[in-house]
């Protein structure tokens, strides 16, 4: 195999990034434009690093630019033909168009379904136990929503006012994907997910009043195997108080008691006071979200442990933000069209400071290791090969067809050694933290030495056949750049090939077969940049 110091492509995420670099290498990761403020995002962030004494980075390139996009987009590569094009695209608008495109793609809704899925734990077996036609249910019309862009405020509401059947009226797996049903767990799941707040740290008589909207939710089985019903249930008194007197009444979270009909769900009064435009969680708490997803850390950071005591570093931004979103009657592409198309997000990730403070204030793009789905997508991708797929208990609907990819499974049930051993998260929490993408040892040896790996590169029908489409080495090498990394080689790397492929000891196709490995191997590959 070749030595992966031979490929520069392969080390140039690996020094410090603030570190001296060649020329040529820093010019793959910065373009000529000056970081200039183009929105009221880039002039909030760029204000508040102005007053802390920053320099944002410089913009990214084209090249970089690319492949971010279709990764924090739709969690895919881009095609060696989709990122030629866009780089050899000359119009000064081509970055704002490929955000409208990547937006309308059918991957969008798979990858943004992943994310939603671990939040809401959708897992069909322990200890979840959502059974697999419910999980599949639910990721549906999860998956569904987000193609057609179903308002936020909608989306939420249907969840938590949801009543019928978990296989047939799928939102009602809401309250069915947690580890208890009591209503103080239910209170708690509801705080973390729609408000980003751990309220398991609340006093007792304030998780106590939250608990009282959801002490009237019934569940019952059917004849049908493992169908149950989800159900107001009026016949339930409120949830006892703490002190074990009287019942608890219902106050909402901000102190305020609430007034509940004898008649009426009180699910839908929460519902009711949650979405509302002066609720000081629920927008907040979804553009802190969308940010961290797209830009690697939360305004408020972590994303679900939003407190007094933990402050946003830029209350500014995060306060325009959950404006915008509202104005815009909670359209979340409108959101997600704002932060792709600033300055901010289209920083280069080499930092012009080495300060702590310029990572929690996006002075530059987060370098992040892909996730185990996505990688294992992409390697699928590169070398058109596919992955096998297994479920622990063989429940109905479990068969996963060798096309499917790994953002697109719909049950966290179903997984495999790849996704396991590269943090993908079980789903038992709905924690962001469950998800870790830390590297480790045992990944890198699998990357560099397994034979799972070996066996895609070696036995690749689509690297096969673009070695084989010509007999000319530079235009070979720059398909493998463009399928792999998304760019073209530098005249660099490419004499450096050529050097490697004049080697008494490695010959014709071992030569490209080598190269792939090798940027497979590379930072470059494997992290967000």
């Amino acid at each position: 195999m070749i030595k992966i110091s031979l490929i520069p492509a392969v080390v140039l995420l690996t020094a410090p990034v603030g570190s001296a670099a060649p020329g040529e290498v820093q010019s793959l990761f910065e373009s000529s434009a000056a970081p200039n403020p183009r929105s009221k995002i880039d002039e909030l962030v760029f204000g508040g690093l102005k007053r802390l004494g920053l320099q944002p980075a410089k913009v990214c390139s084209d090249a970089v630019f690319v492949r971010r996009a279709y990764l924090d987009v739709i969690g895919t590569l881009p095609t060696a033909q989709e990122a030629k094009e866009f780089l050899l695209d000359q119009d000064p608008n081509k970055r704002a168009g490929l955000i409208d495109r990547l937006l309308k793609r059918e991957e969008f809704a798979d990858y943004w379904a992943m994310k939603w899925s671990d939040l809401l734990r959708i897992k069909a077996e322990f200890p979840i136990n959502l059974w697999p036609n419910a999980a599949q249910a639910y990721h549906r019309w999860i998956r569904t929503s987000i193609k057609q862009n179903l308002p936020y405020d909608h989306f939420v509401r249907e969840m938590l006012t949801a009543s019928g059947s978990n296989f047939r009226d799928p939102q009602v797996n809401f309250y069915r994907a947690m580890q208890n049903k009591e209503p103080q767990t239910i209170a708690q799941t509801v705080a973390l997910t729609f408000m980003g707040t751990r309220a398991d740290n609340w006093p007792k008589d304030r998780l106590a009043g939250m608990a009282v909207f959801f002490s009237q939710l019934g569940f019952k089985a059917t004849a049908e195997w493992k169908e149950e019903i989800v159900f107001f249930d009026p016949a339930k008194t409120a949830a006892p108080a703490t002190s074990g007197v009287s019942p608890a009444a219902a106050i909402f979270p901000d102190g305020i008691p609430a007034r509940l009909a004898p008649d009426q769900d009180p699910r839908a009064v929460f519902a009711d006071w949650l979405v509302h435009p002066k609720n000081p969680w629920f927008a907040r708490n979804l553009v802190n979200r969308v940010w961290c997803w797209l830009l690697g850390r939360g305004i408020i950071h972590e994303p679900d442990d939003i407190r007094p005591d933990n402050p946003a570093s830029n209350p500014e931004l995060l306060a325009w933000l959950e404006r915008e979103l509202m104005a815009a009657h909670y359209d979340l592409k409108h959101i997600y069209r704002l932060i792709l198309n600033s300055t901010t997000y289209q920083l280069s990730p080499i930092p012009q400071t080495d300060r702590p403070e310029g990572e929690a204030n996006f002075a530059h793009y987060p370098l992040r290791r892909l996730e185990a789905e996505v990688l294992v997508d992409a390697l699928g991708q590169i070398t058109g090969t596919t992955e096998k797929y297994t479920s622990a208990i063989p429940e109905p609907f479990t068969f996963i067809p060798e096309e499917q990819r790994s953002i697109a499974l719909p049950d966290g049930s179903i997984t495999s050694s790849f996704l396991e051993m590269f943090g993908r998260p079980p789903r038992d929490t709905g924690l962001e933290s469950e998800r870790n993408n830390r590297p480790t040892a045992a990944q890198r040896l699998h990357l560099l030495n397994s034979s799972h790996v070996q066996r895609k590169i070696e036995g690749s029908p689509k690297l096969g056949s673009l070695i084989r489409s010509s007999k000319d080495r530079r235009e070979i090498v720059t398909g493998l750049y463009l399928t792999i990394l998304s760019r073209f080689p530098t005249d660099e790397e490419l004499k450096i090939v050529a050097a490697y492929s004049q080697s008494a000891n490695v010959k014709g196709r071992d030569v490209l077969v080598d190269l792939a490995w090798a940027l497979i191997n590379s930072a470059e590959f494997l992290y967000r940049h």
